[in-house]
């Protein structure tokens, strides 16, 4: 890159490490270095555009205009860098992002690059460095896009005007008929309508099929279709063409008629949907004869065929297409009673912000792992989102963007046609060795239901969007003003700041404070929910357990309402649990050498009568390795201005407890304990391509980044549970990392780690260990039912 003008001043110019001295007097016209620039006079003929749909104007299937035909990019090796090039090219300041997998729909004609490389200063993609023009490997499945900063550069010129072959569609909704109908969420069934010129029109039902019905009900985040009740609509129909004059002609006079009390729900709905029906009878019917094979995530990939715009008699002895979806479990009324139908599933979603997104985690022999991003693409996440009972996916993610697994990768190269019902019916190949590591998991984000979660609850009083004080609605007066109230901060954690994070749009919480003194008050002062207890996995606050009507809180003062801190992205620690299986020990250890530990309260408390300085304490070690598997760095709560220096061994906690260390009866009962102040968090070691953040050496920084892992070795003091006290006997050793949920995570189902125990007196023996949620729950309550069975040293 830039040789070409060096060639003409006598400059010297590095091309792959040789140093060439090019002077333009003996250079023989033929001669030209292997660049990926195409000639001045086709280099100015470059054009650039954005296409695809469903997108925005800033946002779609990059394609250039090279040698006077349209074609696409590769997503081989394409970076963030290689998108700045190409907004700028577009007329945008930046990129934010971009898309892989033809996201934006399969482009047509050319290839024209594939591997480009940009450093991203390039002033256009023909500067960086890629296989050359039109040579290429991929097919329209990988093509490439990107989204832009919405924000032009000055002066930019092109008005960047898609050329559209043919019309599409960019907006649809579901129309229910009746007031109430519009009331209730999720809406389930109504008319289909596009937008067209900012007005919505229908599409004509004349050949419409349960296969169309299905792509619409995907879209909206339903898994499946039903047959809509279309005699109810005829007969709306057929009253509307009657009424049509008196209810569009008339006017004022009809509204000045005194209004009768309807006999019924229904003759409410069917009056409003008769006035509906007849304002909408005036031609605007927009498409015709879709035909959607049932496996496409959106309308606008199906075949279309679009009235002309003076179509007069378009859908003639029709009426509009009419759609009725099935929602699934969780968005179904009376969902509570059926949350019991997950333990069925064999695929599962973890590590995402929202509801119907995460990394996809299969189950296969009693054991949850995750799927290779090789060949991933939307029609296999949509038959995962369908299995979960949401609707088609609006993403299919690759190179764990939402975080890592842990366990075993159970599936590569997965390929659906979208008709399946489970992703196990869909072909793939089985992992071996050197296939896939979990850097390349797949992950999805689904359509769901909208739901209307959001408006019930807010923020107020914080420095940004994503923090303040909590509010909650709890009606609207007489004058229609939205009535709000506040969330005693009693008990409030950080699991409940996750619902209401989840809920309000903003991704994962941060914190939850039980304080909010530092921000300014509104005029809302009343305390209306109390009691607020979470799992974390909730959807809106108001499935937590709360007080309900019955309010009961000791600080009613604003300053001791809720509050939460939300943040687009965290961590989420996991302990290998086979290392701790590999590395467990007995050790006696004279009490001499056990005064730091004794002072660190990390014995059991029958040291404190013991004979000092004689004898022994028997210790039960291990080696426990703890990976930040999130998408955010773990760092302690406490700043370092309030960490506390402990003499005796020299070092700095950061926290109160950072793990428990547990010895429990078939019962549940503890029987010994353990725990362990995070007094050196630190990267111990990280994978490849991952730089070391933390180092705890000379009052340095602590936290475990994100792709690395803190590696406390058994022969550390305090890496182990005191066992002197123990008799004989089944148990089980449990860890749990994070215990008071200190420090925000995206899954906390993951923090704890069982094994079987059987100790003898004199050794001792672990087997099945494993993280909480790493095995299915029947494999779980067998583990738990039957401790110590088949004592096997593994």
């Amino acid at each position: 890159m830039g040789c070409k003008s060096a060639m003409k001043t006598g400059f010297l110019c590095r091309q792959w490490g040789v140093l060439v001295v090019l002077l333009s007097l003996w250079l023989p016209q033929s001669f030209s270095q292997q660049t990926t620039s195409p000639p001045p006079q086709q280099k100015n003929k470059l054009k650039f555009r954005l296409a695809g749909y469903p997108r925005k104007h800033n946002e779609g299937r990059i394609e250039v205009f090279y040698n006077e035909e349209w074609g696409t990019i590769c997503d081989d090796d394409f970076s963030t860098e290689n998108a700045h090039v190409l907004c700028r090219n577009l007329g945008f300041i930046s990129a934010t992002g971009w898309t892989h997998s033809s996201k934006y729909g399969k482009g047509a004609g050319k290839i024209w690059l594939d591997n480009v490389q940009c450093s991203g200063s390039e002033k256009s993609i023909a500067d960086c460095r890629s296989r050359g023009w039109g040579n290429s490997d991929c097919t329209h499945d990988e093509d490439a896009g990107v989204v832009c900063k919405d924000e032009r550069l000055p002066g930019f010129m092109e008005s960047n005007v898609i050329e559209q072959v043919e019309e599409r569609v960019e907006e649809i909704r579901l129309r229910p008929l009746g007031a109430s109908a519009k009331k209730r969420l999720p809406i389930t069934e109504g008319i289909v309508e596009v937008k067209y010129k900012g007005s919505w029109a229908q599409i004509c039902d004349d050949g419409w099929t349960p296969k169309n019905s299905r792509v619409i009900c995907g879209m909206f985040g339903f898994p499946q279709e039903r047959k809509a009740n279309k005699n109810f609509y005829k007969q709306i129909k057929k009253r509307a063409a009657k009424t049509e004059g008196k209810i569009i002609g008339s006017g004022d006079r009809e509204k000045s008629k005194p209004k009768s009390k309807p006999k019924s729900k229904l003759n409410e709905d069917s009056g409003s949907g008769t006035r509906l029906f007849a304002e909408r009878q005036q031609n605007k019917y927009r498409l015709h004869s879709v035909a959607c094979t049932g496996n496409e995530v959106h309308l606008s990939v199906c075949p279309l065929q679009f009235y002309k715009a003076n179509a007069t008699r378009a859908c003639e002895g029709g009426m509009p297409a009419v759609v009725s979806c099935v929602p699934g479990p969780q968005f179904s009324l009376g969902n509570s009673k059926k949350k019991k139908t997950k333990s069925t599933f064999r695929v599962r979603l973890k590590g995402g912000a929202k509801i119907g997104e995460g990394r996809v985690e299969v189950l296969k022999d009693n054991e949850w792992g995750t799927v290779c991003d090789d060949r991933w693409n939307l029609q296999a996440a949509s038959v995962v989102c369908r299995e979960l009972g949401y609707g088609t996916a609006k993403e299919a993610l690759t190179g764990a963007r939402m975080g890592q697994g842990m366990g075993p990768i159970h599936m590569n190269e997965v390929q659906c046609s979208g008709q399946e019902k489970s992703i196990w019916n869909c072909q793939y190949k089985n992992i071996t060795i050197n296939d896939c590591r979990h850097v390349e998991d797949a992950s999805v984000k689904c359509n769901i239901p909208y739901m209307g979660y959001e408006t019930l609850i807010r923020l107020r009083g914080g420095r940004n969007r994503h923090e303040g004080r909590m509010e909650v609605m709890t009606g609207v007066d007489g004058n229609g003003i939205e009535q709000w109230g506040l969330i005693c901060g009693e008990g409030w954690g950080i699991k409940e700041a996750m619902v209401a994070c989840r809920q309000l749009g903003l991704g994962f919480a941060n914190n939850g404070l039980q304080e909010t003194w530092y921000w300014d008050g509104s005029n809302v002062t009343e305390m209306v929910m109390s009691g607020v207890k979470c799992t974390g996995n909730e959807m809106s606050l108001s499935h937590c357990q709360h007080h309900g009507s019955s309010i009961n809180c000791k600080n009613t003062d604003t300053r001791f309402a809720a509050g939460i801190i939300c943040s687009e992205t965290t961590s989420d620690l996991v302990l290998n649990a086979p290392l701790v299986q590999q590395t467990v020990y007995i050790e006696d250890r004279p009490l001499h050498m056990l005064y730091c530990a004794a002072e660190e309260n990390c014995l059991s408390s029958s040291a404190a009568k013991a004979n000092w300085p004689y004898g022994h304490r028997r210790l039960l070690r291990f080696s426990s390795q703890i990976h930040n598997i999130g998408l955010a760095d773990f760092r302690p709560k406490a700043g370092r201005h309030s960490w506390v220096w402990h003499e005796c061994h020299r070092h700095y906690h950061s926290m109160d407890i950072f793990t428990h260390y547990d010895i429990l009866t078939v019962n549940g009962t503890k029987v010994a304990e353990g725990h362990k102040a995070s007094f050196c968090l630190e990267d111990t070691e990280c994978q490849e391509g991952v730089s070391k953040r933390y180092e705890c050496a000379n009052f340095g920084e602590q936290g475990i980044t994100v792709g690395c892992w803190d590696l406390y070795r058994h022969d550390f003091d305090c890496q182990w549970i005191d066992i002197t006290d123990i008799k004989p006997g089944n148990y089980i050793f449990q860890v749990v990392l994070n215990p008071n949920f200190e420090v925000a995570e995206s899954d906390f189902t993951n923090n704890a780690m069982k094994c079987n125990c059987k100790y003898d007196g004199d050794r001792i023996w672990f087997h099945n260990c494993h993280n909480c949620d790493a095995f299915s729950e029947e494999a779980e309550k067998q583990f738990e039912q039957y401790p110590g069975q088949n004592n096997q040293i593994s």
